[in-house]
């Protein structure tokens, strides 16, 4: 059967199963709960805002000067709420302008799919999408002179202007061919990004994807897996692309109940890391076995001088087990450093803290090398109370391996904090860290900066928005001079 063909049969079945599954969808009906993404701190923004001159204490680093910008969901109408997973909702971008020391305007916009525009009585945002699919609300980047939002799984990029409003949904100028993902990761030596990307459609085949620094697709390799297994994220080093095959995967049976996203944890699938080497085909990956656990973040990764690779993740021991199709579970998690040793395909695992954290973040210039310093937020370990309940950020000194904590206090709940260097030159941790903090007392949300070398001291500067941003995903500072 030829190319095409295998493409339209793919097509028509998916299509048939969706129509199944929409149709469950619209017959489940609520428990009458409170839906936890839908309500209290996750409480969707109803509007779109633009705010100037916003109110400041401390100093604004006179050297920052672009955008801070964060993705996450927030529906435009309400969804049903029997089936609506966090996952899911219609993409928002949050966006703060700094330079010459001030800051100089607040944006939050939708991401403009055709639901959402004519939500907002607008014309719709133009460009081509996959298979229909549309939403986008993972993460946000600057790459190739523009600014892209991601998701993974299906939904092709969205290319937004400076001022974070849609320009055109936009495979890479036509040159991706399938899906992407929300975490592609840049080579600081050469300026691509690499990414390994699946879909339901294709439940065999996961894809290593390469956008080169001009923002052109140059490679779309096909890896053979099984079980649609779900990879949130992976890591590069020197000579390989680390690809996580964790035992969360597609679910026919939950699809077509009517769930968006079916995704289970499946504890007696195989767990494996594969080392494919960076221009390799699928026969070149070195499969090695893990012990059964789930990674959506890892840290970075890098080789040893004797060729083993270093992997530091945050490790969950299940994922999606409790069958609520609402978010990610709060099983134990630990961030630890696997060895994964390309010779005798072993994988140890080693616990670096077993305090529970997510969303780590390094100094991106040091992306697929050794590196000291990871920064990690405090989630809870409470299903109640969410990810998002704790109030402290981590560093860790990984030579050292020591940990500082930086407390914000009672009731003010950070999200990511992504890391700023000072000058492109400058030494590992000389630089800041930012992101929003949540008051959930006041239900206003801030945006913090922080001198990375002095972690646990006070803020060095402190922009006060007064709304509350719902937690979110992930998000860049993304310099003037990178669009």
């Amino acid at each position: 059967m030829s190319t095409v063909a295998e493409k339209a049969l793919r097509n028509t079945v998916f299509n048939l199963l969706t129509r199944v599954s929409k149709f469950n969808a619209a017959r489940r009906k609520a428990d009458g709960k409170p839906h936890p993404y839908l309500h209290g701190v996750h409480a969707p923004m109803a509007r779109e805002l633009t705010l100037f001159e916003l109110p400041v204490t401390g100093q604004i680093p006179p050297q920052l000067d672009g955008r801070y910008v964060r993705i996450g969901p927030n529906p435009i109408t309400p969804p049903n709420p029997a089936t609506y997973h966090w996952f899911l909702g219609d993409g928002m971008v949050h966006g703060l302008k700094l330079g010459n020391g001030k800051a100089q305007w607040y944006r939050n916009r939708w991401i403009k799919t055709r639901a959402v525009s004519k939500a907002l009585g607008q014309p719709e945002a133009p460009g081509p999408r996959n298979r229909g699919q549309e939403v986008v609300n993972t993460n946000v980047i600057g790459h190739a002179g523009a600014i892209w939002a991601l998701v993974e799984a299906g939904t092709w990029p969205v290319r937004l202007d400076d001022t974070l409003e849609t320009v055109a949904h936009d495979p890479f100028g036509q040159t991706l061919r399938g899906s992407y993902s929300a975490h592609p990761h840049r080579d600081p030596d050469t300026g691509e990004i690499h990414a390994i990307c699946y879909e339901a459609t294709r439940p065999d085949v996961i894809r290593h994807v390469v956008v080169d620094a001009q923002g052109k697709t140059r490679r779309e390799e096909p890896i053979s897996v099984a079980n649609g297994p779900m990879i949130h994220d992976c890591a590069i080093t020197k000579n390989y692309v680390v690809v996580l095959d964790l035992p969360v995967t597609l679910t026919l049976a939950g699809f077509l109940a009517g769930f968006g996203f079916p995704y289970k944890w499946r504890p007696k699938r195989r767990a494996r890391i594969g080392l494919l080497p960076r221009e390799g085909k699928d026969g070149d990956v070195i499969w090695c076995d893990v012990d059964p656990c789930f990674v959506f973040h890892p840290s970075n990764g890098f080789e040893l001088p004797d060729g083993t690779v270093v992997l530091d993740v945050c490790a969950y021991r299940s994922m999606f087990a409790d069958g609520q199709y609402q978010g990610p579970d709060t099983a134990e998690i630990c961030f630890e450093r696997w060895s994964v040793n390309p010779k005798t395909r072993r994988v140890i695992r080693e616990i670096i803290d077993n305090n529970p954290q997510e969303f780590p973040r390094t100094d991106e210039r040091l992306t697929g090398k050794p590196y000291r310093y990871a920064y990690s937020v405090a989630i809870a370990h409470d299903e109640q109370a969410l990810l998002f309940a704790q109030t402290r950020l981590y560093k860790h000194d990984l030579e050292r391996r020591t940990r500082q904590v930086h407390d914000f206090g009672e009731n003010r709940h950070p999200g990511e904090f992504v890391f700023v260097p000072r000058t492109p030159d400058a030494a590992e941790d000389d630089g800041w860290l930012m992101g929003f903090v949540i008051n959930s007392t006041t239900d206003t949300t801030d945006l913090v900066i922080l001198n990375a070398q002095d972690f646990e001291g006070a803020p060095q500067a402190v922009v006060h928005l007064p709304h509350r941003i719902p937690p979110g995903f992930h998000g860049n500072w993304i310099a003037s001079s990178q669009t």
